[in-house]
């Protein structure tokens, strides 16, 4: 590797530690603390910010000031608030959601600024951002070890101390990375451009417009592995959460390994339904393992999350390309985005929120079946529409390469 492949795979480490270090142990911090029924809200934070963070990018991040540097100032805010959220939590479950709320305005927009500053800065995206990107995947792993495995912090306010600690440390390191002008700077904008209103026009397309509705509805059941698996992990005996959740994000890198291979036999299709039907089996899992505590069927439905991350979300991110054209490529993933992680994650978190509540007696333990069963059946009647209802030319030779499979990891928001 030479010093800039060096310098922008550390970068993408610690970005993603410091995501890893706290939203995975999160929901069990709450738990612990007395804030069991705010738990949709921490993960509905997210979603409220990647709808926000688009707008933030085009009008500022784009435009006026050199990338390393905006993303040096968000890291130095996202890092203040962490070291401020144990305090938020001693003052109240609102609090806590609003800090948590302002640590995610201002990291959100780091996703989409850590892919510009890499691409600026690379000679070849389809050999080199895979292997810095995957530095990202790891740095979320190594997030959950040291939390979980390391310093037994799932239910502590330790977590928020290291994930505080990573972004300073990513600010103070951001300066140190190659200088990137704003890639529009002296470019008009029109409103329209920053919501995407160019993309829409792509709804006009029905299998498009079927794609994009489906995985909206679909993302509403995802959201309860989010918010809920960990707690959940919990509850079934799973000592260090966070390092058992991990082996979720290993097994993302050997999928993201395996994509192009599954992509020649598959296509377009079939790997979003097989995406989509490893969620049903996952919830099924999950389910299926309350009335015993059955430990390897949780693992088993932990270790799914490389094909349901990867056949779903990047298969999305891929098929989308393949629709737009590269004058509006960037507003149809952000389309996507904000239909996926925003709305439909959003939406989700607090749909299962009002479920879990539902299912909790004020005396006595949760009906963790119905938790799960419910997105199960969910997740099996949306993909059974997608199945019956998506048709498209794309995916009747079932073909992409290996570099098409890195463009789309590139956009890739969420381990």
């Amino acid at each position: 590797m030479n010093t800039v492949t060096t310098r922008l795979s550390v970068m993408m480490f610690i970005q993603f530690f410091i995501w890893g270090a706290w939203y995975v142990s999160v929901g069990n911090y709450m738990n612990a603390n007395g804030m069991y029924d705010q738990i949709a809200w921490a993960y509905t934070v997210g979603p409220i910010a990647a709808i926000i963070s688009p707008f933030f990018l085009g009008m500022i991040a784009d435009r006026f000031f050199a990338t390393e540097r905006v993303l040096a100032s968000m890291h130095l805010i996202g890092a203040i608030t962490m070291f401020c959220a144990p305090m938020a939590a001693e003052a109240g479950p609102t609090v806590f959601i609003v800090v948590l709320l302002i640590h995610m305005l201002a990291y959100m927009p780091t996703l989409g600024l850590t892919n510009t500053l890499a691409f600026h800065n690379i000679t070849d995206q389809e050999k080199q951002f895979p292997i810095i990107r995957v530095f990202g995947t790891i740095g979320w792993i190594a997030a959950n070890w040291v939390v979980s495995k390391v310093f037994h912090a799932d239910t502590t306010a330790t977590q928020f101390y290291i994930t505080g600690t990573a972004a300073a440390g990513l600010a103070v390191f951001s300066m140190f990375l190659p200088h990137t002008p704003p890639p529009a700077k002296g470019k008009k904008i029109t409103f329209g451009e920053i919501v995407g209103a160019d993309a829409l026009s792509l709804m006009k397309q029905p299998s498009f417009a079927v794609f994009i509705v489906c995985s909206f509805l679909v993302c509403i059941p995802l959201a309860a592995y989010y918010a809920y698996a960990p707690v959940f992990a919990t509850k079934v005996g799973f000592e260090d959460v966070a390092f058992s959740m991990s082996f979720g994000q290993i097994s993302e890198i050997v999928f993201m390994l395996l994509m192009p291979l599954f992509f020649a036999r598959l296509g377009v299709k079939w790997m979003l339904a097989a995406g989509m039907l490893a969620w049903v089996v996952r919830y099924g899992l999950f389910a299926g393992a309350d009335a015993n505590n059955i430990q390897w069927m949780v693992l088993g439905g932990i270790i799914l999350h490389g094909l349901c991350y990867d056949f779903f979300f990047v298969t999305g991110f891929i098929y989308t390309d393949k629709k737009c054209s590269k004058e509006i490529r960037g507003q149809a993933q952000g389309l996507l985005v904000l239909v996926t992680q925003g709305l439909g994650l959003g939406i989700g978190a607090q749909v299962m929120g009002r479920i879990v509540g539902a299912y909790t007696p004020a005396e006595g333990a949760a009906n963790w079946f119905m938790i799960w069963l419910i997105p199960c059946i969910a997740a099996a009647v949306i993909l059974a529409i997608f199945c019956v209802t998506f048709f498209d030319k794309v995916d009747e030779n079932g073909e992409t390469d290996a570099g098409e499979v890195a463009e789309a990891a590139a956009l890739d928001e969420q381990p």
